[in-house]
């Protein structure tokens, strides 16, 4: 040993309490040994890491770091971190598809604009991150696009006889081009069965074949609504005609008479989805007013050859009679049309409950809208709890029905109870399509009012329609059928396709449009891949269920056509020099997946598609294959393509590392570096990116809990790990030209 430091306890306690300038560390010759200068003393490894510099000063290529907005915005001792050694950040989270685009499908830029500003201001780049993906989306708008859409059923009862063909076609007759007229239990709206017309291939007129209905009876100067459902196999025309009984002036699309204009455009066209088709003042330009005492209709389908038509669901209501019992409802405002009044929330945040209009409402002009932003419960429903008063009080043994429509933005949970005397409805699931619920309770007697629990589970819920009513017996009439509960129609394969086209169009024009000039370099697909089938894409469909921000783009666009979609459409929206990334995870782990990603890229680049770069994540652990690292940078390298690490932790796998550990992890990051610059030529470095900046948990609330992945501890200090980092980064290990000399 050349050197000895002899200090005393005493003058180590001086150290402590009096400046640098006022009181340095004496070091002392050894008579023993040569004599020693000040450089030539040993540093410590916390001494060492203190010296070094900013982590982008070691090097020439873009060093990145991904941050969280709110820490960024709002802590000192994060954000300088951030502007000290980085050039680019990352946005975790705030610049997805879920945090971006609003339940109605508009984009919120508030946030994000705050950011990039602050970021200019420190002369920082921003990555775009990330426009397609299958996490992190808005799936509940997404779904909503694509739901069923339902239908009210209309008001009144059925005056036609069998007009759901469940009693087969009795009644309706038919005439002129047609190869068959039968019942078919292939399509229906509703029911099991449905009116099946094949057309023949000769016929070009539209009243070259035609349906005739059953007689309907009619009140002269009675006011009707004629509606049925109607679909067909290929492209097709329906028109709705009458008897000469019924002489009203042509009404739109809808032409009374045999001979009325047979041209296409008085018609209406159908297609392989269900379309509802109304007659009634409201939906067409005249009024449907009876002439007769009895009338029959006629659906005249022979304007095009060859199609196939389903017809079900045909209801004729008397629009000016009500032929059901008085309905009393025992909630004063159970539509919401105008307003909320009546329902106050008796749990909740303060605002919880609010009025919806438009689309947001079932029927009429509104619906209630409540809120459970306070996390789920599932075992204390009332802590999300909306209320209204019974206009009077339940009678002891007497049979009560309250019913409902509902629907939520996500997967979510409801119960009824009473107040008063206390009853319970079970949980009901919710979903992003209307439903009617109905709760059937024998009064224990007392109940007062009802509530509405909705605390089991986070979302935003719309109500409607709620009807509370005293269940009076009534004989039974042997007149019509009453119209049924709401329809549903499914959307088509190729209308989802349409309409999801048209969202992602939406989404990637507005947000690349926005930042354009400001983001230079976007993630466009993220994590295509799937893990146990490493050359496919993934898929949702075979998923039972899906989170609430879970959405494949993929299975509505073309399966692996999507990224080339995604990739034009980029391309289009942003700047001639922006680069433009593929980005994936555990490319090291599984080299199968990594070549079914390179061969992803080759589909998509044959489809016409650009492709600038390829993402490696590389979320590692201290253990991770090291052999496996250097053979993904080799075959990502060959691509051709820029290589960017993406998204670099490592794992050590405990909150509080042995300093074994800590140095292992100090290696682990010196060595991706390495084998970064060893494999990826130059030409081909976009940059490295360093996934989150501290141990501190507010940064691991919903990313590796209870670890120490990052580069500084959780107060913000230099781990071991920043050395390891740097040195790969400079090439060498920094700290070897580092000398003795004191440094204040």
């Amino acid at each position: 040993m050349k050197y000895r430091n002899i200090i005393s306890v005493v003058a180590l306690s001086a150290m402590c309490i009096m400046s640098c300038d006022e009181e340095k560390m004496q070091w002392y010759d050894d008579p023993t040994h040569e004599k020693i200068t000040e450089a030539e003393i040993p540093l410590q490894l916390a001494e060492k890491i203190s010296r070094y510099e900013a982590l982008n000063t070691y090097t020439n290529f873009t060093l990145g770091v991904g941050i969280d907005l709110t820490l960024y915005m709002e802590s000192d001792d994060y954000r300088n971190a951030v502007n000290a050694n980085f050039d680019e950040i990352t946005v975790g989270y705030h610049m997805k598809h879920g945090a971006m685009v609003s339940s109605t499908g508009g984009l919120n830029f508030s946030s994000v604009d705050a950011l990039l500003n602050k970021l200019g201001e420190a002369g920082l780049t921003v990555y775009g991150h990330t426009l397609v993906w299958h996490q992190n989306q808005n799936a509940s708008y997404l779904n909503r696009l694509i739901a069923p859409e339902v239908i009210p059923a209309p008001a009144g009862s059925n005056l036609l006889d069998n007009g759901s063909f469940e009693e087969g076609m009795a009644n309706w007759g038919s005439w002129g081009n047609k190869e068959a007229v039968e019942i078919s239990t292939d399509e229906h709206i509703e029911g099991l069965q449905s009116l099946k017309v094949v057309i023949n291939g000769s016929s070009n007129t539209v009243y070259g074949m035609q349906l005739q209905s059953p007689s309907i009876p009619l009140i002269e100067e009675h006011h009707y609504q004629i509606s049925f459902y109607i679909k067909s196999d290929i492209p097709g025309a329906v028109r709705m005609s009458f008897d000469d009984s019924l002489d009203t002036p042509p009404l739109g699309s809808f032409w009374p008479g045999n001979n009325a204009s047979d041209k296409e455009e008085n018609t209406i066209s159908t297609s392989a989805t269900w379309k509802q088709v109304i007659y009634d003042k409201d939906h067409s330009s005249n009024e449907f007013v009876a002439a007769a005492s009895s009338v029959q209709f006629r659906l005249d389908l022979g304007l095009l050859p060859g199609v196939t038509y389903y017809i079900d669901n045909v209801i004729v209501v008397d629009l000016d009679v009500i032929d059901e019992p008085t309905i009393v409802n025992l909630v004063a405002n159970g539509t919401f049309d105008a307003n909320i009044d009546g329902w106050s929330k008796w749990n909740g945040t303060d605002g919880c409950n609010t009025h919806a209009t438009g689309s947001d409402a079932y029927a009429g002009g509104g619906a209630l809208k409540v809120v459970n932003d306070i996390g789920d419960d599932p075992s204390n429903q009332y802590k999300v709890q909306i209320h209204a008063n019974f206009t009077e009080t339940f009678v002891a043994d007497k049979k009560y029905k309250i019913s409902y429509m509902i629907r939520s933005e996500a997967p979510g949970s409801v119960r009824c109870s009473t107040s008063g005397t206390a009853n319970y409805q079970g949980d009901q699931s919710t979903s992003i399509v209307w439903q009617e619920i109905t709760w059937d309770i024998t009064s224990k007697g007392g109940e007062e009012g009802l509530n509405f629990d909705l605390g089991a589970k986070t979302g935003t819920y719309y109500i409607d329609n709620v009807v509370v009513q005293e269940v009076i017996p009534v004989e039974a009439k042997a007149v019509t059928t009453r119209a049924s509960g709401p329809t549903y129609i499914e959307k088509s394969e190729a209308e989802k396709t349409e309409i999801i086209g048209t969202a992602l169009e939406s989404w990637i024009k507005e947000m690349v449009g926005h930042y354009k000039g400001k983001v230079k370099a976007w993630d466009v697909v993220n994590e295509p891949m799937d893990d146990g089938k490493p050359s496919s894409i993934k898929t949702g469909k075979n998923k039972e269920t899906l989170a609430n921000d879970e959405f494949y783009w993929q299975d509505y666009l073309g399966g692996k056509d999507y990224a080339v979609t995604a990739f034009n459409l980029v391309r289009a929206a942003a700047n001639a020099g922006d680069i433009l990334f593929i980005n994936d995870y555990n490319l090291e782990q599984s080299l199968a997946k990594c070549d079914g990603l390179i061969e992803y890229v080759k589909y998509i680049e044959g489809k016409g598609a650009t492709i600038d770069g390829i993402g490696t994540q590389m979320h590692l652990s201290i253990d991770t294959n090291k052999d496996n690292i250097a053979q993904m940078f080799d075959k990502l390298s060959k691509t051709g393509k820029l290589i960017k690490i993406s998204e670099l932790d490592i794992k050590i796998g405990t909150a509080s590392p042995t300093t074994e550990q800590y140095a292992q992890q100090a290696e682990m990051y010196q060595y991706v570096v390495d084998m970064y610059l060893k494999y990826i030529p130059e030409a081909q470095r976009y940059g490295i990116t360093i996934w989150g900046i501290s141990d501190n948990a507010k940064e691991h609330e919903n990313w590796i809990p209870n670890d120490a992945p990052n580069l500084w501890n959780k107060d913000y200090q230099r781990k071991h790990a920043y050395k390891g980092f740097a040195d790969g980064l400079a090439g060498k290990d920094v700290s070897e030209d580092f000398t003795g000399n004191l440094e204040y």
